[in-house]
């Protein structure tokens, strides 16, 4: 796949519903896809450990063999833990219910984002000018 070159900024929302469904490589790869289209994915939820891992992986093998491919940022922005007992126990069994659709993950490709600034309420995305 070859990127295509920038003329706007394209963000992608991706449902959780939309993924939930889809096995490690399905992810992953239309993940890729729509990073390698320069879009700026925001998905609703986040990647297991090992997906993530993966990404990663596959993004490194991308580097220099696909032309102006520099790679990716990602970002995960997910809730605050509480101090309080019931309120984490209310959380675990929502996440149980419903899985960590209460996160929010923003990948895209590091020749559109230069740097990703996170605290614990909000992410900035620093992006290139082009």
């Amino acid at each position: 796949m070859k990127p295509k070159s920038l003329k706007s900024l394209t963000l992608q929302f991706i449902p959780y519903t939309e993924i939930a469904n889809l096995n490690t490589v399905e992810r992953i790869r239309k993940l890729l896809k729509m990073i390698l289209a320069n879009k700026i994915v925001l998905l609703q939820g986040k990647l297991r450990i090992e997906e993530e891992t993966r990404l990663i992986e596959d993004t490194m093998a991308l580097v220099g063999s696909v032309k102006g491919f520099k790679g990716i940022e990602l970002a995960v922005l997910s809730p605050k833990i509480s101090d309080n007992p019931f309120d984490n126990m209310k959380r675990g069994l929502a996440k149980m219910l419903i899985g960590e659709s209460d996160s929010m993950t923003i990948i895209g490709p590091a020749s559109i984002i230069r740097e990703v600034r996170k605290d614990p309420n909000k992410i900035q995305l620093m992006l290139e000018r082009r």
